[in-house]
């Protein structure tokens, strides 16, 4: 459904435009019908530029972003309206995402207007209380309220129904639930795993371990804007192979460990990983270099549905990893 080719993007920075910045290197991965692909990594490691591109609101530098094998960076006009009536996006922040002076049902209504201007009014709100239902949330209780009047969670919630209205297949959920309490961030989850069975697909944009592992089918590590490790979510929590990827999994917190005891295990263990290097077993050459050829693989096969990098992608270099341990 959803293919990123070997997606770069970059910036020019500094004065005049001088240098370059670049927040995506090189990164490629799908996502198919019922299938949650979890973008994981710290702040600045590109995930969120990543979900801006696909749905248009970034430019790419290079590589290709294809929707039903069609290239997102060529649509223009009704293709570009039909792709957003295909592909919506859901953001950290529910009060940005409104206007204050709308109630909900103006919001509602300009569905309405923009994309399906031949449905009576009478059907349209029949079908809009049918998918408030479905997201939990009352229609009597929200559709005359402004923002203001709403909690995060309701907020939340009343944008994915927006997003169900256009009936997607792809809806890009980034740190959705991060500024939601705790009672909040479960419903908000489960009701994306109703989504991912009833065949949506999710690219779900996180910082947060626990989350990924809970809901998605497909994890993808970044650091630094490169993926150093994707594939099943199962093999890659339960295998890592990357430094970073083995850096994020042990930052967890464990109760019956000191975070001394964790530490000296990480670095350890890394440095091992790191000197011997999946990636270049497979592809010879020097390790934390490009590879020589441009169109090689840029990860490695660990095993099936389960990839990882250079052990020194994303600038993970073993003098510095317990520098890199928060």
């Amino acid at each position: 459904m959803l293919t990123l080719e070997r997606v770069w993007k970059s910036y020019k920075v500094g004065t005049f435009g001088g240098r370059e910045l670049v927040a995506v290197r090189d990164v490629s991965f799908s996502v198919g019908p019922g299938e949650v692909v979890s973008l994981i990594g710290e702040s600045g490691s590109g995930k969120s530029t990543i979900g801006r591109m696909v749905l248009r609101l970034n430019s790419i530098s290079r590589g290709a972003i294809n929707f039903q094998g069609r290239d997102v960076s060529r649509l223009r006009g009704n293709a570009l309206r039909e792709y957003y009536r295909q592909v919506q996006g859901v953001f950290q922040d529910p009060f940005s995402s409104y206007n204050p002076i709308f109630k909900a049902d103006r919001v509602l209504a300009m569905v309405r207007d923009q994309f399906f201007p031949e449905v009576k009014p009478a059907t349209w709100w029949e079908r809009v209380d049918s998918t408030l239902a479905s997201v939990r949330l009352d229609p009597a209780q929200v559709r005359n309220k402004y923002p203001h009047q709403l909690s995060g969670g309701q907020l939340q919630r009343m944008l994915i129904a927006r997003a169900l209205l256009l009936d997607i297949d792809l809806l890009v959920a980034d740190e959705v639930i991060s500024m939601l309490d705790a009672s909040t961030r479960i419903d908000v989850l489960n009701l994306l795993a109703d989504l991912k069975a009833r065949g949506l697909g999710v690219l779900f944009v996180t910082h947060d371990l626990a989350l990924g592992n809970y809901i998605s089918t497909k994890t993808v590590i970044l650091r630094k804007g490169v993926a150093v490790e994707m594939g099943d979510t199962g093999k890659v929590f339960a295998n890592p192979q990357h430094p970073y990827s083995r850096i994020l999994l042990g930052s967890v917190p464990q109760l019956h460990k000191k975070w001394s005891e964790v530490a000296a295990e990480l670095e350890l263990d890394n440095r091992e990983v790191i000197e011997r290097c999946l990636y270049h077993e497979q592809y010879p050459g020097e390790c934390g270099q490009p590879p020589a050829d441009p169109q090689q693989p840029v990860l490695a096969t660990v095993e099936s549905d389960h990839f990882v990098a250079c052990a020194q992608e994303g600038n993970v270099q073993a003098g510095a990893l317990a520098a890199s341990i928060p």
